[in-house]
């Protein structure tokens, strides 16, 4: 069986992928990998960037042994996705994004990462603290900077910029129509850069992984693999 490989966004998690693991397996030999930081994983003490975590990956294909593998990643782990495949084409047969920023400034990347402050989603947003802290333990109040960190690094560095002629493999990107983190716009402009790219908008559908409707992001990643 060909390899897929399920990549969370940045504090997601592996279990966001549960509602798709029994279809997937079907086709695939599925691997959900966590990047540092997130779950029961240690926080690394050279802290976390794009390029990190897309060693992280490296490092793990080559431990698995895997090569020609099929990637997915929601939010952040597209974006790990492309730049793995930017460094490593020979290992990467397609990919499909879903909710990934392409359009990072410093700008956008401040604004998101001020959301970031633990004290304040403590106090105001209670029930998601309890929810960070069920998927990543007592450690994500030193998750949040770590990922504020990344943003900033993001919007000053971006590692794809516009690099995206170079990745010549098939590529799906996927965007909802009501992601209030990443413009259809900025996923078009990626679409028309990729030299082999489809384009796919979910109708009804927001950023986080949890909101989007298993049944339409399942017909959408079959059709884009021709599973039948």
């Amino acid at each position: 069986m060909p390899h897929l490989i399920l990549l969370h966004g940045a504090l997601g998690h592996s279990d966001l992928f549960h509602p798709y693991l029994e279809q997937l397996s079907r086709y695939f030999t599925v691997h959900t990998p966590l990047f540092s930081g997130h779950g029961s994983t240690a926080l690394s003490t050279e802290g976390i960037s794009i390029e990190k975590y897309t060693q992280e990956l490296k490092e793990y294909c080559i431990s698995n042994n895997l090569a020609d593998v099929h990637l997915f990643g929601h939010s952040m782990g597209g974006y790990v996705a492309l730049c793995y495949a930017m460094e490593t084409p020979e290992n990467v047969n397609s990919i499909i994004t879903l909710g990934t920023k392409f359009d990072w400034t410093e700008e956008q990347a401040l604004k998101e990462s001020k959301m970031l402050d633990p004290e304040i989603i403590l106090t105001k947003v209670p029930q998601y603290a309890q929810l960070l802290e069920a998927q990543h333990g007592p450690g994500w109040q030193k998750l949040l900077p770590e990922i504020a960190d990344l943003m900033i690094d993001l919007g000053k560095n971006p590692p794809l910029k516009d690099n995206f002629a170079g990745i010549n493999i098939p590529v799906q990107i996927m965007i909802g129509d009501r992601d209030n983190m990443v413009t259809i716009e900025e996923s078009a402009h990626v679409y028309r850069s990729l030299p082999n790219a489809k384009l796919a908008v979910l109708p009804d559908t927001k950023h986080p992984m949890d909101k989007v409707r298993p049944t339409l992001l399942l017909n959408n990643i079959k059709d884009f693999w021709n599973l039948s």
